[in-house]
């Protein structure tokens, strides 16, 4: 035992505390070492491995971004196309048929710059009565109702007046005279032919003949100016009558009733023809002239008409600042009642666009306006900026090339089916 310890003893004895330290970090060390050498070595194929299938990631990848199979000669977006598979409607050529949905192809076109002015649709003054009694009196009978198609001379109202009496009176008074005075003038020209009386009495009595015929032609006369028939069954029966053939548009009198003699009892018009009244503000003026042709559209209805400008006033309102121009139309359907608001356009110039589609083709979506352009599976909304506009065709300023095939017709439709898809796809 003390023979096996004695070397170790002269050991730590020769070396110092310091050297037994470094000697022990040397050796740890140099295990470490050794151990790191056998992990690498075991490891190194499944490295390789591994990064040989990382760089083959980074190459397919690459491969998707640079390799981008780009569009044939023809086939990429134009400057007038942006992203059109976007939104795109799949229709088939037999859907295309069935919706009645007509392409036609962009182009140059001729557009009609228009001055759209408003307007009204009025009475035509000319065929328009303001239908007054002429005498006072008391209403007895009213056979007509407002609203009512009457015809000329058709009977209105029967009035029991006393002015009208008296002019009767007067008239069966003067026929009577002038009987008297037809038998005086016959009696005096025989005596005077059988020498009995002197030409003096003939004479006077054809003056007195001649008198009592004027007193009858002027009972006559005032009981026309009057409106009222010579004969009647009663002497104070007025009858107040159509003028022509019209609709009563205002009624205002009623049985029992005690008009006067200015009192505006019914107005007739005739609405076969109206007058469309244009507002036209005086920097327009020059382009509003006699004779020009202009296009008249309801508000209230999908509903247009043309017509021909009739009168321009020459005066300008002092509060509207505006003249009042009138278009002439005729109106055998009623359609045009007096008092709607219509919108009258006036051709103001042409002017050549380089592109341009027809009007029906523009839809709005999401609040630009588009139109469909043909696709090979159906159509695609292209947004486009639009300028003048003739009510027909419609310039495209910029969005659209010209010989691009386009839905002229039935675009509706599809913006309907490309709607239908935006909410099966929300959902």
């Amino acid at each position: 035992m003390n023979n096996t310890h004695q070397p170790l003893a002269r050991l730590r004895a020769a070396l110092g505390r310091k050297q037994l330290i470094a000697i022990a970090v040397v050796l740890l060390l140099g295990g470490a070492g050794a151990a790191a050498i056998l992990r690498m070595g075991a490891g190194a194929p499944a490295d390789a491995g591994h990064a040989e299938a990382g760089g083959h990631d980074d190459d397919e990848h690459h491969g998707e971004v640079q390799g981008h199979k780009p569009h044939a000669e023809g086939e990429g977006h134009g400057a007038d196309e942006g992203h059109e598979e976007t939104g795109e409607v799949r229709l088939s050529a037999e859907q295309i048929k069935a919706a009645g949905i007509v392409i036609e192809t962009a182009g140059p076109a001729t557009v009609r710059s228009t001055l759209t002015l408003p307007g009204e649709i009025a009475f035509n003054e000319d065929r328009t009565a303001h239908v007054v009694p002429r005498v006072g009196g008391v209403v007895e009978a009213v056979p007509v109702a407002l609203g009512q198609q009457v015809t000329r001379g058709q009977l209105l109202a029967v009035i029991s007046s006393p002015t009208v009496s008296d002019q009767r009176a007067e008239l069966q008074a003067a026929q009577k005279r002038l009987q008297l005075a037809r038998t005086t003038h016959e009696r005096e020209q025989q005596l005077f032919e059988q020498r009995i009386s002197p030409q003096q009495d003939v004479q006077q009595a054809e003056q007195a003949w001649r008198e009592a015929e004027i007193a009858v032609a002027n009972a006559r006369q005032k009981l026309q100016a009057l409106g009222a028939s010579p004969e009647s069954s009663a002497l104070n029966r007025f009858e107040l009558r159509a003028p022509f053939n019209g609709v009563i548009v205002e009624k205002h009198i009623a049985l029992g009733e005690q008009v006067r003699d200015d009192a505006k009892v019914f107005t007739v018009s005739d609405l076969r023809s109206v007058w469309a009244q244009i507002s036209v503000p005086a920097r327009d003026l020059t382009q509003v002239r006699i004779g020009e042709r202009v296009t008249i559209r309801a508000s209230a209805f999908d509903q247009s008409v043309t017509g021909q400008v009739a009168y321009v006033g020459a005066l300008i309102g002092e509060q509207t600042r505006t003249a009042q121009a009138r278009v002439v139309l005729e109106n055998p359907g009623n359609a045009w009642r007096p008092g709607l608001f219509v919108n009258v356009e006036v051709a103001a110039g042409e002017a050549a666009a380089a592109v341009a589609v027809l009007a029906d083709a523009v839809q709005s979506v999401d609040g630009k306006s588009v139109v469909f352009v043909r696709t090979a599976n159906g159509f695609a909304p292209v947004p486009v900026e639009l300028g003048r506009s003739d009510g027909k065709r419609v310039e495209v300023t910029s969005g659209l090339r010209a010989g691009r095939p386009y839905a002229a017709a039935g675009s509706f439709v599809i913006k309907s089916e490309a709607g239908k898809a935006s909410a099966s796809h929300a959902h």
